[in-house]
């Protein structure tokens, strides 16, 4: 295979309602059946109308940027002074909820197209239906990454191609059949698009030749089959909103009429699947029933008789990075139970989960 990653110049400024199509065949006249077309979301947005006017500078425009921030949120993953991780409407978790303020008037925020894989459908359509060309389309954008430094390009919506590659099921030439590797390969090639792009070049499309035959594939989904789900994501939460959901974990055990004996067998399978990544400092303990109710009867009636109960305790004494810890195991626990297919009141899975809908069965 060879590659070749190629600029789309002379574009220019994208205004609303402007037919994007139109648009990059008249820049892009030798394009042609099989290339990736790598497409910035900014420019997608403005065509389709996605700008807020807010003031230029001051405490106004700060307050404007944060209700629609607030809007473009779903929920908050994790938050510190000004900035916010947030997780959109689309699923994607990000910055800011993708909000940008570069290349554009110091009035106006640029916010991410409502359904970019719709986006790029539309787009690819157009270039078949009325330039005769078969091609993918990326729709792409900047993100950060947890632990590491530095932004790079990934997609946000795709057509014509297949956002990830299975390898599940081949054989590496040592004779090992792969059980895991999936590779993100559309945003591998949005990444490649972005190295010719830039921020400053007013270079807004890429085209990534050599990876697709001919004639491109289905997209089996769009960019959307890259969104892990709640259930099986070991690290949903910051540091902060793991602690408070800490607390308010610790606040429903306590509360609770206590488990039942098929939560007590759910959970006992579930510890095997976290062993190795229960944070450090968290002890689970087998406790029986005797010592059980010598301590907490009192206060947490209804505990089942005859049964062993599984306790999850923070540090002694107390101190908030144990109750960190604490969120994040019971969230790890949720995602094993999760993978078991079985809901748990002792440990109620996030709400929409595939365990969630089991248990409401």
């Amino acid at each position: 295979m060879r590659l070749e990653i190629l600029p789309v110049l002379g574009i220019g400024h994208v205004t609303e309602g402007d037919d994007l199509a139109a648009v990059i065949a008249t820049a892009a006249p030798w394009l042609r059946n099989g290339d990736v077309l790598v497409v910035t979301s900014k420019i997608v947005s403005k065509a389709e109308g996605r700008l807020v006017d807010v003031p230029a500078d001051g405490p106004e425009r700060l307050a404007a940027r944060d209700e629609v921030l607030a809007g473009e949120t779903a929920r908050v993953v994790a938050s510190r002074g000004a900035t916010r991780i947030v997780q959109t409407h689309h699923g994607f978790v990000m910055a800011s909820a993708g909000i940008d303020a570069s290349n554009v008037d110091k009035t106006q925020l640029v916010l991410l197209p409502v359904d970019p894989d719709a986006s790029a459908r539309a787009l690819r359509d157009a270039l078949r239906e009325r330039y005769d060309l078969d091609l993918a389309v990326i729709i792409s954008d900047t993100m950060g990454r947890p632990w590491r430094n530095g932004l790079t390009d990934v997609a946000l919506g795709v057509a014509g191609m297949p956002a990830i590659r299975d390898h599940r099921g081949e054989v590496d030439p040592y004779g090992n059949e792969l059980q895991l590797t999936q590779m993100a390969v559309v945003d591998e090639l949005a990444g490649a698009g972005e190295l010719i792009k830039g921020k400053c070049d007013q270079v807004p499309v890429a085209v990534v030749r050599g990876y697709l035959p001919a004639t491109s594939p289905d997209d089996a989904g769009g960019a959307r089959a890259l969104i892990r789900d709640a259930a099986q994501d070991l690290f949903s939460l910051g540091t902060a909103e793991a602690r408070a959901a800490g607390l308010a974990d610790a606040a429903t055990l306590a509360d609770g009429p206590g488990p039942t004996p098929a939560d007590l067998t759910v959970v006992r399978r579930a510890i095997d699947a976290v062993a190795g990544v229960v944070a450090p400092g968290t002890v689970f303990t087998l406790v029986d029933e005797a010592e059980v109710r010598a301590g907490l009867v009192a206060e947490m009636p209804g505990w089942p008789d005859g049964a062993d109960l599984l306790l999850g305790s923070a540090p002694t004494p107390v101190e908030p990075m144990g109750l960190v810890r604490f969120g994040a195991d019971l969230h790890r626990l949720r995602a094993a139970l999760a993978a078991e297919g079985v809901g748990s009141t002792l440990l109620p899975p996030p709400p929409g989960s595939p365990a969630s809908a089991a248990l409401a069965l």
